[in-house]
């Protein structure tokens, strides 16, 4: 760009994507004169998906906004938590984030997850045709045109990515619903319906089981069960933090 000159200063939550001469207050940025404001903050290096309002000298300005020779541009990051408009908030997560699928599926919150690395066109158009939220680390993915929605991944711990997710999106926890390998709804079952897939000491020792409806697969409060109910048990303090003091 060659154009029209603009003041451009990001909010420090947006630091990580841009080059260490863009984080110490305002800077210089040029523009064509043709591009939109959109346009200009993602050539900088950040992802609309975590832009919150755009402000131009000190007024909020739709992305569509052609920035003029002078302006002052202020970019805000996403405010939280993020209301997703036009669909059940749902979630889409790359071939990266499998324990942070498995994890929001343990809470009860509707999770596809692509364990193959099927392409970013593919996974773009997943996210619109399915109206789902995509979870990635992949900035370039972040930027495609035909994403519906989505949000960058920022830490690379998956109890760190649980709380990023809690905190921005707010989701609603329904924990032990879904099945935590295909995202299927949970009903109970007997032991008899499920007795092929148990072990004899499993058999013996527990009564209580759920099944998934779309894989069949089994479940009980098994070794792992006072882990997975830590991780549970977290998540819901934060999602509702009125309910520690009660």
């Amino acid at each position: 760009m060659n154009g029209p000159a603009i003041h451009i200063e990001f909010a420090p939550e947006l630091h990580l994507f841009v080059p260490a001469a863009r984080r110490d207050g305002a800077s210089t940025a040029a523009t064509d004169g043709v591009s939109t404001l959109g346009h200009v903050v993602e050539s900088l290096g950040v992802p609309l998906t975590e832009v919150g309002a755009l402000m131009v000298n000190g007024h909020e300005v739709p992305v569509s906004h052609v920035p003029a020779a002078g302006e002052s541009v202020a970019v805000r990051p996403v405010a939280r938590p993020q209301r997703v408009p036009g669909a059940p908030l749902r979630f889409l997560l790359d071939v990266h984030l499998g324990t942070l699928a498995r994890r929001l599926r343990l809470l009860g919150v509707d999770t596809a997850y692509e364990s193959l690395d099927i392409g970013d066109p593919a996974l773009a158009a997943r996210s619109a045709a399915e109206q789902r939220v995509l979870l990635s680390r992949d900035r370039g993915l972040l930027r495609r045109r035909e994403l519906w929605a989505g949000a960058f991944v920022y830490s690379t711990h998956p109890d760190e990515q649980l709380r990023e997710v809690l905190d921005r999106f707010a989701p609603e926890p329904h924990p032990w619903t879904r099945c935590t390998a295909c995202n299927g709804l949970l009903r109970e079952t007997t032991k008899e319906e499920v007795a092929a897939q148990l072990e004899d000491g499993t058999r013996r020792t527990y009564d209580v089981f759920a099944q998934c409806r779309e894989c069949g697969r089994a479940y009980w409060k098994g070794a792992h069960h006072d882990r997975l109910e830590a991780i549970v048990e977290r998540a819901l303090a934060r999602a509702h933090p009125a309910d520690r003091t009660r």
